[in-house]
């Protein structure tokens, strides 16, 4: 039986993806601080759903306290760590950027230190499509340069990626990083838009639009990300030969047994389609507040997951509306609306 030690299990998307694996049979060992973030009663039901499972095990620790983290990895002894947990939010970033270090980089820090010493088959770590930053040139590629972060959020998961660059090629440590885009769902957090703009047009609230709607997002279905993840498990990155071709659709690094990998639906949505798709299933039109660009957003976001179906087969196809309904159902389900 395959043990995989996931950081983050409370979480939106560590959630999801530890009850796609107890589905298909792995041993799953969570790790979560259950910071305050938002809500912690949400994270607790997630968390109580999970241990629902014989498969499932957790700690409630903070990423930062290394010496917690190192025990339960060694007692653990995993096969595979999946990395998810971070402090959140590009928003939030302005505010306490402090947060963001030590769970984004002293965390990750410990997390890699301890797959180096278990020598885990493979090392799989979340970052984000906002290091792509000041990028232009869309659908963003994994190839493409992304040293231009506009938030200390994107800055501290580019740092983690290039941490986790160097400890594949010091230690022969097989490595995926996967950039996540916009991603939606039942149980998410409600510090993101669906959940706000939800919350607003029940209650009779304006929402706010950055942009004046001017914005494109790649929304991604959870169950589509998670399920991308869970191959990307069995894709683990080999070193290639020195000089070998490696072709220009793929991110592995010519000196490291390391990937990065977009998730993403491979389609750009304009916002006001996403709240279109909103009001048809709550069958209520939002009172609409159009507002100028926040400081460290971006027009659009939009990836090119060609590298995750070329390495799976596998393609996120979960269609806007039919995602958003999903969610909204979960979301009136949840808070008895």
């Amino acid at each position: 039986m395959t043990k995989v030690l996931i950081t983050g299990t409370a979480g939106f998307i560590g959630f999801h993806l530890a009850r796609l694996l107890l589905a298909e049979g792995f041993q799953v060992h969570g790790y979560d601080g259950m910071t305050d973030y938002y809500d912690v009663t949400l994270k607790q039901r997630r968390q109580q759903m999970l241990l629902q499972n014989k498969g499932f095990t957790t700690t409630e620790a903070m990423l930062e306290d290394n010496d917690t983290f190192q025990k339960i990895a060694r007692d653990f002894a995993p096969d595979v760590i999946v990395h998810l947990a971070a402090q959140a939010g590009v928003r939030y970033s302005l505010e306490n950027p402090r947060a963001y270090i030590e769970s984004n980089v002293v965390g990750t820090f410990n997390v890699m230190e301890a797959a180096r010493e278990l020598k885990v088959q493979h090392l799989l770590m979340a970052s984000t499509s906002s290091v792509y930053g000041a990028n232009t040139i869309m659908p963003y590629s994994e190839t493409h340069k992304a040293d231009l972060p506009l938030t200390i959020y994107a800055a501290t998961k580019k740092a983690g990626e290039a941490m986790g660059h160097s400890y594949a090629h010091l230690w022969d440590l097989p490595t995926t990083m996967f950039r996540f885009f916009t991603v939606y769902g039942s149980w998410g957090r409600p510090d993101m838009a669906p959940s706000k703009f939800v919350d607003a047009i029940l209650n009779d609230r304006p929402i706010d639009i950055y942009n004046h709607g001017d914005m494109y997002r790649d929304f991604t279905h959870v169950s589509d990300l998670v399920r991308g993840i869970r191959l990307l498990i069995d894709t683990a990155p080999v070193r290639p030969e020195p000089g070998a071709d490696i072709p220009e659709w793929d991110s592995l690094s010519p000196v490291a047994p390391y990937r990065i990998v977009n998730i993403g639906n491979s389609d750009k949505v304009r916002l006001l389609d996403f709240i279109d798709a909103i009001e048809d299933a709550l069958g209520i039109k939002a009172k609409r507040n159009y507002m100028d660009m926040q400081p460290g957003d971006v027009p659009a976001t939009w990836a090119d997951a060609r590298l995750l179906q070329n390495l799976t087969g596998y393609k996120p196809q979960t269609d806007i509306r039919d995602g958003v309904k999903e969610f909204v159902s979960w979301f009136r389900d949840y808070h008895n609306k």
